[in-house]
């Protein structure tokens, strides 16, 4: 079982989530814990990346929030605990484009914004302490 920082990884976890599905990529080495960073969208941020990233058996690919289901359907648990009144309107928010923007809008009228911070980070720590398990990997603190 190899080791990583969580730290380490929720950075990595973030910069793969920050943009569409894919554009960076970001790899934990089964062997050293080491993670390697990459874009296609801009030039490669690690300057020394293993040519066989792709192998399975050597590297995890870190997941985008898309993945771990951190989009609508948290934004959808938030709003059925906290704001139960309005989850109807939440739920009509991602029925299109500028969901998020609509639904931090209202979550700062509310007066709930930073309770919503404080849900999806816990959420985003929780998901990827279970996905480290689900994979074989240590977490250091």
């Amino acid at each position: 079982m190899v080791a990583i920082k969580f730290d380490d990884l929720s950075s990595a976890f973030d910069f793969v989530s920050s943009a569409a599905s894919m554009e960076h990529q970001a790899y934990v080495s089964l062997d050293t814990g080491k993670i390697y960073w990459i874009s296609n969208a801009i030039d490669t941020i690690d300057k020394e990346i293993p040519n066989d990233l792709e192998d399975p058996d050597r590297y995890l690919v870190i997941p985008h929030k898309n993945e771990l289901d951190l989009r609508r359907s948290l934004a959808l648990r938030f709003a059925a605990q906290q704001l139960p009144a309005r989850y109807d309107q939440v739920e009509g928010f991602f029925q299109r484009r500028g969901a998020y923007a609509r639904f931090k809008d209202l979550l700062e009228r509310e007066g709930a914004l930073e309770l919503w911070y404080a849900f999806e980070a816990e959420s985003v720590e929780k998901a990827l302490k279970q996905w480290c398990a689900e994979n074989g990997l240590e977490i250091l603190d």
